[in-house]
Parts: C-alpha cells; structure tokens; sequence
C-alpha cells in the first residue's frame, strides 16, 4: 500500500509539473497587425506595408483615445511604421521609398495624415513636427456600423493604392499613388 500511494504521488508530480513549469507569456492587448499593397499573399514583390497595433474600444469612447486636434499614434502601443519599397507620393507629395512614422490628427470633418522620419518611437510622445516628411489633409467618414477593433487595409486605385482606416464609426482613405 506504501508503494502505491508513493508510485501516485510520484505521477502526480509528473503531471503538475509541466502547468507548474510552463511559460507564462503576457498576450498583448492590442496586437500587432500588418498590411501591405498588393494585397495578395500571392504577390511577394509589395510597394508599401504598414506595420500597426490594433486598439479596441471596450466601452471607451474614440474621442477619448483619440482627441480630435492632438497628434495620435494611429493604433496601439509603438507609432505605425509605413514602409515604401519604391518611391510614391502621399496625394502629391513625393515620398522616397523607406521606412516612416504614420501619425494622424483628428478632426470631425478632416483628419491629418503625417509621415515622420522619425523611427522606433514609442506613441506620440516624441513626435517632432520638424522631422515630417509628408502631409495630407483626408475627409472623414462615418458608417452605421462600428467597429470595436482598429483595423487598416488597402484597396487598389488607378496608379496606386487607398489605405483605409476604420475604428468604431470613423473611416478615412489615406492616398498612395506610384
């Protein structure tokens, strides 16, 4: 009887012990996504990714995270990165191919789209207006349904590509062209 309460106590052990000895790995909030144009996984020769952390509401309000009139990251955690494989022009302006820092300015009407040279940036905490390299002004708008995630996608246009972002009921397009 001694031995087979020690032979179970022993299993017992063996299978706790991997719970007991695991690696516990915080999951981020707000993940990390990635877009780029072409869209198709198909197609491995792309002209522009954008890498981006995706916020969700939870019940807050997107006025509040993010103010219309302040710089925002433009999603979660680190500033999203935009990177151009090629040279293209955000609207009219030309752009060199590289990687950038995407910020945005809300406003109710219009939003403002700013690429930044700046790189490895945590929010907009260090945003520095001198490093833009690129501004556009886009219009707002609103859709019947909302959205609990930030997300980004881009859709193909003549001579180039619209980034669309959306988040509870706000939608922009963001134009690149070649």
């Amino acid at each position: 009887m001694k031995k087979l309460v020690t032979l179970a106590v022993v299993a017992l052990a063996f299978i706790a012990a991997p719970a007991a000895n695991a690696q516990e790995f915080k999951v981020d909030k707000s993940p990390m996504d990635q877009t780029a144009f072409p869209t198709s996984y198909r197609e491995a020769n792309k002209d522009i990714k954008v890498t981006y952390s995706r916020p969700q509401l939870k019940g807050r309000s997107l006025d509040k995270l993010a103010p219309n009139g302040e710089v925002w990251r433009t999603g979660a955690n680190e500033a999203v990165e935009v990177t151009l494989y090629k040279d293209m022009k955000l609207g009219t302006t030309p752009v060199k191919a590289g990687t950038y820092t995407l910020y945005t300015i809300p406003g109710d009407k219009e939003w403002t789209v700013i690429l930044n040279k700046d790189l490895n940036v945590w929010g907009s905490y260090f945003y520095k207006e001198e490093n833009d390299v690129a501004r556009i002004n886009v219009p707002v708008e609103t859709s019947e349904d909302s959205l609990e995630y930030f997300g980004m996608e881009f859709t193909e246009v003549d001579k180039g590509a619209h980034l669309h972002m959306g988040w509870d009921t706000m939608r922009i397009q963001i134009p690149f062209y070649n």
